[in-house]
């Protein structure tokens, strides 16, 4: 199978970057799946996990917060707020962000920190959801 040039970017660290098959994220509408020869595209990336396939056959996850895709002559770029391997969350910081981002969301709010709790409790939601679906 052909294979693309994968650069996921956080803040604080390359994520990966290497050669893959199928990138699969998740975008403003659903998922969205990029493979080799790929139209160019710019997109975002929505918090959840993004999948992708090494030319190995082996699958990867991470869950990330929200950000941008470029696609650009066979090269894709993945740039995020933040990058983690499922294995690498604590579930009892996650929860706890969670709960936090529960009880923000209850309080009176200006519109701003409406939107700021909105995006921790998705955060929060995402990286539950990964490290509860790590084995």
């Amino acid at each position: 199978m052909s294979t693309f040039s994968l650069k996921i970017v956080a803040c604080n660290k390359v994520f990966y970057d290497g050669e893959c098959e199928i990138l699969i994220y998740p975008a403003y509408d659903g998922q969205m799946a990029i493979m080799a020869n790929h139209e160019q595209m710019t997109s975002t990336v929505e918090i959840g996990e993004i999948k992708f396939k090494l030319p190995d056959g082996t699958w990867m996850n991470a869950i990330v917060s929200d950000g941008l895709v470029e696609v650009d002559h066979n090269k894709v770029d993945v740039l995020v707020y933040s990058a983690e391997k499922p294995e690498e969350i604590d579930k009892f910081r996650a929860e706890a962000a969670l709960e936090r981002a529960k009880e923000q969301l209850r309080t009176k709010q200006s519109i701003m920190e409406y939107h700021i709790s909105q995006a921790s409790l998705s955060r929060a939601m995402a990286r539950l959801k990964g490290a509860r679906g790590y084995k």
